[in-house]
């Protein structure tokens, strides 16, 4: 019996030792409980409490707000970091040299900052840690946009009638990519686009071609960029000013209709092309121009009119693109003529439509004349053979012969 008490002996110590040894164990043996099953546990302090955030987007050089939300806020340390995990508030406290971050609230149940000329740089997660019993973290994702400047619009090769013009539209940054488009005469045209991606921002481009004429020239054609960053239905706009070269021409314009002798006559001439002619060159036939006239660039002052003036005037005027003139008949008439002025419309104009409109009256009345006499002739026949069907006609013959005129008698 001794021998068997002395071998129970360990075992009955067992329950002495654990009581022992529970106090300084039940601490960091509830901590690791605890750290492997967090939510099997509620606790007061920490385990309520949380934040809360939401992304940011905005344009470059805008202001951005970034909001973090508590919970059930007990007074813990509250830290907000850029996306370097730099400390720019430390309990309310500024904790970063940044001018541009302000801190606009801290309040148990949100911490706002703000953030003014935001730059790309910026760009990134923005963490609000909450430090409690557990640390609680919320990631605030800010978001920069690149708006459009206005764009770069230029032509390839020079312009000339007949021919094409190819046109280039650049907006050298945007982010998000810009979307370009070309309006020529409120029409829109359709481009080829590309673009390239440097860094976080973007390169687009677009090229147009159209035929041009010379009344082309002076015209606009609108580059139009847009974007997300840009304000709903804004845009940013590029005008260019169509510049087509095309041959001169030329006209002359006198300064009275009718010329008597003793009149002071002034010839000017109308000259367009591009590039402008720079010189105009007056002549008379083949004969050299009065000694009394007086040409200077466009004009031609004739004064003192005589018979002997009379003749043709040319003014020629040209450019690497060709050679335009006009021609001008000078008639001085006797001071006592009476004569009509000179209309701007040509006689044989007039004459052709006054010929026209009498072949369309005789047109209609030839008309008017064969419908008036098939409808006679119809009423005659229909007449005779209505008589025939009610037996009202008795004889029907034909009375003449060789010299004599045919005739046809009804006898009732």
């Amino acid at each position: 019996k001794r021998s068997a008490r002395r071998e129970d002996a360990p075992w009955v110590l067992v329950p002495f030792l654990v009581l022992a040894l529970a106090p300084p164990l039940l601490p960091l043996l509830l901590a690791l409980f605890l750290w492997q099953c967090p939510g099997a546990v509620n606790t007061t302090s920490g385990s309520a409490q949380g934040v809360q955030t939401e992304n940011v987007t905005v344009a470059e050089g805008g202001v951005a707000e970034i909001t973090c939300r508590l919970h059930q806020y007990d007074g813990s340390i509250v830290v907000l970091q850029n996306p370097a995990r730099q400390t720019l508030f430390f309990n309310g406290t500024r904790a970063l040299k940044d001018e541009r971050f302000q801190l606009e609230e801290f309040s148990p149940r949100r911490v706002r900052i703000r953030l003014s000329d935001a730059r790309l740089d910026d760009e990134g997660g923005y963490f609000c840690q909450l430090y409690t019993e557990d640390t609680h973290h919320q990631i605030a994702t800010l978001t920069v946009l690149v708006a459009p400047e206005n764009p770069i619009v230029e032509g390839r090769e020079q312009a000339v009638e007949g021919g094409e013009v190819e046109l280039s539209c650049v907006v050298p940054r945007s982010r998000p990519p810009a979307v370009l488009r070309w309006y020529r005469d409120k029409k829109e045209l359709r481009g080829v686009d590309s673009r390239q991606e440097n860094g976080k921002v973007w390169s687009v481009a677009s090229t147009v071609r159209f035929q041009v004429d010379r009344k082309d020239d002076g015209g606009i054609v609108t580059c139009e960029a847009q974007n997300a960053a840009l304000p709903p239905g804004h845009s940013k706009q590029t005008q260019y000013v169509l510049d087509v070269q095309y041959s001169p021409s030329a006209r002359i314009h006198a300064s009275q209709a009718v010329v008597r002798e003793g009149d002071t006559l002034v010839l000017t001439c109308a000259v367009t092309g591009n590039p402008r002619p720079g010189q105009i060159r007056w002549s008379r036939g083949n004969e050299s121009l009065p000694e009394r006239a007086e040409a200077v660039g466009e004009t031609l002052t004739l004064p003192g009119l005589t018979s002997l003036d009379n003749g043709t005037y040319t003014c020629e005027a040209g450019n690497k693109h060709g050679q335009a003139r006009a021609l001008y008949v000078l008639v001085v008439y006797d001071p006592g003529a009476v004569v009509e002025a000179q209309t701007s419309v040509p006689y044989a104009i007039v004459g052709g439509i006054l010929a026209l409109l009498v072949f369309l009256i005789i047109c209609v009345l030839v008309g008017m004349v064969w419908c008036s006499v098939r409808q006679k002739g119809s009423y005659l026949t229909h007449e005779a053979s209505g008589l025939d069907e009610q037996g009202e006609a008795r004889e029907a013959f034909l009375n003449g012969g060789d010299g004599h005129k045919r005739k046809e008698e009804f006898f009732i």
